[in-house]
Protein backbone atom coordinates (compact mmCIF):
# COMPACT_ATOMS: atom_id res chain seq x y z
CA UNK A 1 0.00 0.00 0.00
CA UNK A 2 1.20 3.55 -1.14
CA UNK A 3 2.35 5.20 2.09
CA UNK A 4 1.03 8.33 0.77
CA UNK A 5 -2.18 7.57 0.19
CA UNK A 6 -2.32 5.79 3.52
CA UNK A 7 -1.42 9.58 4.99
CA UNK A 8 -4.13 11.33 2.70
CA UNK A 9 -7.01 8.83 4.71
CA UNK A 10 -5.60 9.73 7.95
CA UNK A 11 -5.51 12.96 7.18
CA UNK A 12 -9.28 13.30 5.97
CA UNK A 13 -10.29 11.00 9.32
CA UNK A 14 -8.43 13.79 11.20
CA UNK A 15 -10.55 16.36 9.29
CA UNK A 16 -13.60 14.43 9.56
CA UNK A 17 -13.98 13.78 13.15
CA UNK A 18 -12.81 17.34 13.97
CA UNK A 19 -15.43 18.73 12.59
CA UNK A 20 -18.46 16.69 13.45
CA UNK A 21 -17.14 16.88 17.25
CA UNK A 22 -15.90 13.34 17.39
CA UNK A 23 -12.87 14.21 19.66
CA UNK A 24 -16.13 16.01 22.17
CA UNK A 25 -17.31 14.23 24.89
CA UNK A 26 -20.27 15.94 25.05
CA UNK A 27 -21.78 15.28 21.43
CA UNK A 28 -24.21 17.88 20.15
CA UNK A 29 -23.53 19.59 23.56
CA UNK A 30 -25.23 16.68 25.02
CA UNK A 31 -24.12 14.79 28.10
CA UNK A 32 -22.83 11.92 25.76
CA UNK A 33 -20.27 10.81 23.51
CA UNK A 34 -21.14 10.03 20.13
CA UNK A 35 -21.06 6.51 20.69
CA UNK A 36 -24.36 6.66 23.10
CA UNK A 37 -26.18 8.85 20.49
CA UNK A 38 -25.51 6.66 17.34
CA UNK A 39 -26.81 3.57 19.67
CA UNK A 40 -29.45 5.83 20.50
CA UNK A 41 -30.49 6.11 16.66
CA UNK A 42 -29.93 2.75 15.99
CA UNK A 43 -32.44 1.40 18.19
CA UNK A 44 -34.97 3.86 17.15
CA UNK A 45 -38.55 3.65 16.89
CA UNK A 46 -39.05 0.38 16.85
CA UNK A 47 -36.01 -0.89 19.39
CA UNK A 48 -33.49 -2.97 18.17
CA UNK A 49 -32.20 -6.71 19.09
CA UNK A 50 -28.63 -6.19 20.87
CA UNK A 51 -26.95 -8.55 18.73
CA UNK A 52 -28.01 -6.65 15.61
CA UNK A 53 -27.10 -3.35 17.00
CA UNK A 54 -23.72 -5.43 17.65
CA UNK A 55 -23.37 -6.50 14.50
CA UNK A 56 -24.40 -3.66 12.18
CA UNK A 57 -21.89 -0.96 14.33
CA UNK A 58 -19.30 -3.79 14.21
CA UNK A 59 -18.97 -3.06 17.87
CA UNK A 60 -17.19 -5.31 20.64
CA UNK A 61 -20.04 -7.25 23.11
CA UNK A 62 -18.44 -5.42 26.33
CA UNK A 63 -18.13 -1.84 24.66
CA UNK A 64 -21.89 -2.18 23.70
CA UNK A 65 -23.02 -3.45 26.88
CA UNK A 66 -21.43 -0.33 28.67
CA UNK A 67 -23.17 1.78 26.83
CA UNK A 68 -26.37 -0.07 27.11
CA UNK A 69 -25.80 0.38 30.50
CA UNK A 70 -25.00 3.44 30.69
CA UNK A 71 -28.71 4.25 28.37
CA UNK A 72 -30.08 2.41 30.57
CA UNK A 73 -29.30 4.38 33.88
CA UNK A 74 -30.06 7.78 32.55
CA UNK A 75 -33.46 6.49 31.64
CA UNK A 76 -33.25 6.66 28.12
CA UNK A 77 -33.66 2.91 26.97
CA UNK A 78 -34.88 -0.40 28.75
CA UNK A 79 -33.28 -3.64 27.67
CA UNK A 80 -35.47 -6.86 28.13
CA UNK A 81 -35.20 -10.47 27.32
CA UNK A 82 -37.51 -12.64 24.88
CA UNK A 83 -37.49 -15.95 23.11
CA UNK A 84 -38.15 -19.23 24.12
CA UNK A 85 -34.85 -18.84 26.60
CA UNK A 86 -34.91 -15.38 27.17
CA UNK A 87 -31.31 -15.01 25.41
CA UNK A 88 -32.94 -12.68 22.77
CA UNK A 89 -32.06 -8.99 24.47
CA UNK A 90 -34.22 -6.42 22.29
CA UNK A 91 -33.18 -2.74 23.53
CA UNK A 92 -35.96 0.01 23.19
CA UNK A 93 -36.40 3.61 23.77
CA UNK A 94 -38.61 5.13 26.76
CA UNK A 95 -40.64 8.39 26.21
CA UNK A 96 -37.38 9.92 27.76
CA UNK A 97 -34.63 8.40 25.15
CA UNK A 98 -37.38 9.33 21.67
CA UNK A 99 -37.25 12.80 23.36
CA UNK A 100 -33.43 12.27 23.39
CA UNK A 101 -33.44 11.10 19.71
CA UNK A 102 -35.51 13.98 18.70
CA UNK A 103 -33.31 16.64 20.07
CA UNK A 104 -30.40 14.75 18.32
CA UNK A 105 -31.66 15.19 15.37
CA UNK A 106 -32.78 19.13 15.82
CA UNK A 107 -29.01 19.69 16.50
CA UNK A 108 -27.44 17.50 14.21
CA UNK A 109 -29.52 19.41 11.18
CA UNK A 110 -27.91 22.24 12.53
CA UNK A 111 -24.63 21.08 12.62
CA UNK A 112 -25.12 19.68 8.53
CA UNK A 113 -26.51 23.90 8.06
CA UNK A 114 -23.63 24.90 9.51
CA UNK A 115 -21.29 23.13 7.40
CA UNK A 116 -23.09 24.35 4.35
CA UNK A 117 -24.05 27.89 5.17
CA UNK A 118 -20.60 29.47 4.72
CA UNK A 119 -20.23 27.37 1.00
CA UNK A 120 -21.10 29.21 -2.23
CA UNK A 121 -24.01 26.99 -4.25
CA UNK A 122 -21.34 25.37 -6.37
CA UNK A 123 -18.94 24.55 -3.64
CA UNK A 124 -22.15 22.98 -1.91
CA UNK A 125 -22.75 20.65 -5.14
CA UNK A 126 -19.21 19.72 -4.97
CA UNK A 127 -19.35 18.85 -1.32
CA UNK A 128 -22.24 17.06 -2.15
CA UNK A 129 -21.12 14.96 -5.33
CA UNK A 130 -17.74 14.51 -2.90
CA UNK A 131 -20.09 12.68 0.28
CA UNK A 132 -21.52 10.92 -2.15
CA UNK A 133 -18.63 9.26 -3.51
CA UNK A 134 -16.78 9.09 -0.53
CA UNK A 135 -19.91 7.44 0.99
CA UNK A 136 -20.12 4.72 -1.69
CA UNK A 137 -16.30 4.32 -1.61
CA UNK A 138 -16.71 3.30 2.50
CA UNK A 139 -19.32 1.24 1.92
CA UNK A 140 -17.26 -0.68 -0.83
CA UNK A 141 -14.82 -1.07 1.63
CA UNK A 142 -16.89 -2.36 4.28
CA UNK A 143 -17.90 -5.96 2.36
CA UNK A 144 -16.59 -8.95 3.10
CA UNK A 145 -16.16 -12.08 1.11
CA UNK A 146 -15.97 -15.46 3.33
CA UNK A 147 -16.89 -18.95 1.94
CA UNK A 148 -19.80 -20.03 3.97
CA UNK A 149 -22.14 -23.48 3.84
CA UNK A 150 -24.89 -23.63 1.49
CA UNK A 151 -27.35 -23.76 4.19
CA UNK A 152 -25.92 -21.06 6.21
CA UNK A 153 -28.77 -18.18 6.53
CA UNK A 154 -26.77 -15.80 4.76
CA UNK A 155 -26.03 -18.18 1.77
CA UNK A 156 -29.37 -18.89 1.87
CA UNK A 157 -30.83 -15.88 1.73
CA UNK A 158 -28.74 -14.88 -1.45
CA UNK A 159 -29.56 -17.80 -3.32
CA UNK A 160 -33.50 -17.21 -2.77
CA UNK A 161 -32.63 -13.64 -4.09
CA UNK A 162 -30.65 -14.84 -7.05
CA UNK A 163 -33.53 -17.43 -7.67
CA UNK A 164 -36.37 -14.57 -7.55
CA UNK A 165 -34.51 -11.75 -9.25
CA UNK A 166 -34.04 -14.55 -12.35
CA UNK A 167 -37.49 -15.66 -12.06
CA UNK A 168 -38.39 -11.98 -12.88
CA UNK A 169 -36.17 -11.10 -15.29
CA UNK A 170 -36.41 -14.16 -17.73
CA UNK A 171 -38.73 -14.88 -20.13
CA UNK A 172 -40.51 -17.87 -18.82
CA UNK A 173 -39.69 -17.52 -15.28
CA UNK A 174 -36.76 -19.28 -13.68
CA UNK A 175 -36.88 -23.02 -11.74
CA UNK A 176 -33.74 -23.06 -10.13
CA UNK A 177 -34.39 -27.22 -10.34
CA UNK A 178 -33.58 -26.57 -13.89
CA UNK A 179 -30.25 -25.20 -13.23
CA UNK A 180 -28.71 -27.18 -10.48
CA UNK A 181 -26.28 -26.55 -7.85
CA UNK A 182 -27.25 -28.96 -5.32
CA UNK A 183 -25.52 -28.08 -1.98
CA UNK A 184 -22.88 -30.83 -1.92
CA UNK A 185 -21.48 -29.31 -5.09
CA UNK A 186 -20.83 -25.92 -3.44
CA UNK A 187 -18.60 -27.49 -0.39
CA UNK A 188 -14.97 -28.07 -0.41
CA UNK A 189 -13.77 -30.02 -2.25
CA UNK A 190 -16.18 -30.03 -4.77
CA UNK A 191 -16.69 -26.45 -4.68
CA UNK A 192 -17.49 -23.50 -2.85
CA UNK A 193 -20.09 -20.56 -2.23
CA UNK A 194 -18.42 -16.85 -1.40
CA UNK A 195 -20.86 -14.33 0.26
CA UNK A 196 -20.49 -10.87 0.60
CA UNK A 197 -21.71 -9.21 3.54
CA UNK A 198 -22.13 -5.40 4.66
CA UNK A 199 -23.28 -4.45 8.17
CA UNK A 200 -24.34 -7.75 8.97
CA UNK A 201 -26.31 -7.96 6.18
CA UNK A 202 -25.96 -10.58 3.18
CA UNK A 203 -25.65 -8.52 -0.34
CA UNK A 204 -24.03 -10.69 -3.03
CA UNK A 205 -22.66 -14.29 -3.58
CA UNK A 206 -20.82 -16.21 -6.32
CA UNK A 207 -20.44 -19.79 -6.06
CA UNK A 208 -17.57 -22.27 -7.93
CA UNK A 209 -17.71 -25.30 -9.24
CA UNK A 210 -14.56 -27.45 -8.78
CA UNK A 211 -14.40 -31.00 -10.80
CA UNK A 212 -11.25 -33.28 -9.03
CA UNK A 213 -8.10 -33.65 -11.13
CA UNK A 214 -9.80 -31.18 -13.84
CA UNK A 215 -8.08 -27.82 -14.51
CA UNK A 216 -11.33 -26.47 -15.73
CA UNK A 217 -14.24 -25.29 -13.10
CA UNK A 218 -17.61 -23.19 -13.56
CA UNK A 219 -18.86 -19.91 -12.01
CA UNK A 220 -22.77 -20.19 -11.28
CA UNK A 221 -24.90 -17.97 -8.65
CA UNK A 222 -23.48 -14.70 -9.88
CA UNK A 223 -26.11 -12.31 -7.55
CA UNK A 224 -25.32 -9.20 -6.13
CA UNK A 225 -28.00 -7.01 -4.30
CA UNK A 226 -29.66 -4.15 -6.15
CA UNK A 227 -29.06 -1.68 -3.05
CA UNK A 228 -25.36 -2.07 -3.81
CA UNK A 229 -24.97 -2.13 -6.80
CA UNK A 230 -23.00 0.41 -7.88
CA UNK A 231 -19.61 -0.70 -5.60
CA UNK A 232 -17.71 -2.59 -7.47
CA UNK A 233 -19.03 -5.61 -5.71
CA UNK A 234 -19.78 -7.75 -8.82
CA UNK A 235 -16.61 -7.61 -10.12
CA UNK A 236 -14.87 -8.15 -6.89
CA UNK A 237 -17.03 -11.37 -5.98
CA UNK A 238 -15.70 -12.42 -9.91
CA UNK A 239 -12.03 -12.17 -8.67
CA UNK A 240 -11.86 -13.63 -5.39
CA UNK A 241 -13.85 -16.71 -6.98
CA UNK A 242 -10.92 -16.43 -9.67
CA UNK A 243 -8.25 -16.13 -6.85
CA UNK A 244 -9.73 -19.32 -5.31
CA UNK A 245 -10.44 -21.35 -8.44
CA UNK A 246 -6.84 -20.78 -9.24
CA UNK A 247 -5.50 -21.51 -5.78
CA UNK A 248 -6.96 -24.54 -6.65
CA UNK A 249 -5.47 -25.23 -9.55
CA UNK A 250 -8.02 -24.80 -11.40
CA UNK A 251 -6.51 -22.90 -15.43
CA UNK A 252 -10.19 -22.17 -17.16
CA UNK A 253 -13.11 -20.86 -15.55
CA UNK A 254 -16.48 -21.09 -17.81
CA UNK A 255 -20.09 -19.71 -17.25
CA UNK A 256 -23.22 -19.02 -19.16
CA UNK A 257 -25.38 -16.93 -19.02
CA UNK A 258 -29.02 -15.52 -20.09
CA UNK A 259 -29.17 -12.57 -22.67
CA UNK A 260 -31.22 -10.60 -20.62
CA UNK A 261 -28.87 -10.10 -17.74
CA UNK A 262 -26.77 -7.27 -20.04
CA UNK A 263 -24.93 -5.96 -16.89
CA UNK A 264 -23.34 -9.70 -15.85
CA UNK A 265 -22.85 -9.74 -19.51
CA UNK A 266 -20.78 -6.28 -19.39
CA UNK A 267 -19.67 -7.71 -16.22
CA UNK A 268 -17.70 -11.00 -17.91
CA UNK A 269 -16.33 -9.26 -20.88
CA UNK A 270 -14.80 -6.35 -19.07
CA UNK A 271 -13.17 -9.14 -16.88
CA UNK A 272 -11.37 -10.56 -19.52
CA UNK A 273 -13.80 -13.21 -20.31
CA UNK A 274 -14.53 -14.47 -24.01
CA UNK A 275 -17.56 -15.72 -25.46
CA UNK A 276 -17.21 -19.46 -26.38
CA UNK A 277 -19.19 -22.31 -28.39
CA UNK A 278 -21.93 -23.90 -26.07
CA UNK A 279 -20.21 -26.06 -23.53
CA UNK A 280 -23.35 -27.32 -21.29
CA UNK A 281 -27.08 -27.78 -22.13
CA UNK A 282 -27.93 -25.14 -19.31
CA UNK A 283 -31.74 -24.74 -20.33
CA UNK A 284 -31.91 -20.70 -19.27
CA UNK A 285 -28.48 -20.25 -21.62
CA UNK A 286 -27.99 -17.88 -24.03
CA UNK A 287 -23.87 -16.85 -24.00
CA UNK A 288 -20.75 -19.26 -23.27
CA UNK A 289 -18.03 -17.57 -21.90
CA UNK A 290 -14.65 -18.62 -20.46
CA UNK A 291 -11.35 -17.25 -19.16
CA UNK A 292 -7.68 -18.72 -18.79
CA UNK A 293 -6.54 -18.21 -15.52
CA UNK A 294 -2.81 -16.59 -15.46
CA UNK A 295 -0.44 -19.23 -14.17
CA UNK A 296 1.83 -17.44 -10.83
CA UNK A 297 5.59 -17.18 -11.45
Amino acid sequence: MDAKEIERVRRFQRTVTQRIGVLNDRFLARDRPLGQARVLWEIGAAGSEVRALRARLELDSGYLSRLLRSLESDGLIVVDGGGPDGRVRTARLTPAGSAECEELDRRSDEVAASMLQPLSGRQRERLMTAMSEVERLLLASMVTIDALDPRHPSARHCIRAYAAELAGRFEGGFDPAHSPAADQELRPPAGLLLVAVLQAEPVGCVALKLHRGDAVAKIKRMWVDPAVRGLGLGRRLLAEAEARAAGSGVRTLRLETNRALTEAIALYRAAGYQEVAAFSDEPYAHHWFEKRLLREG
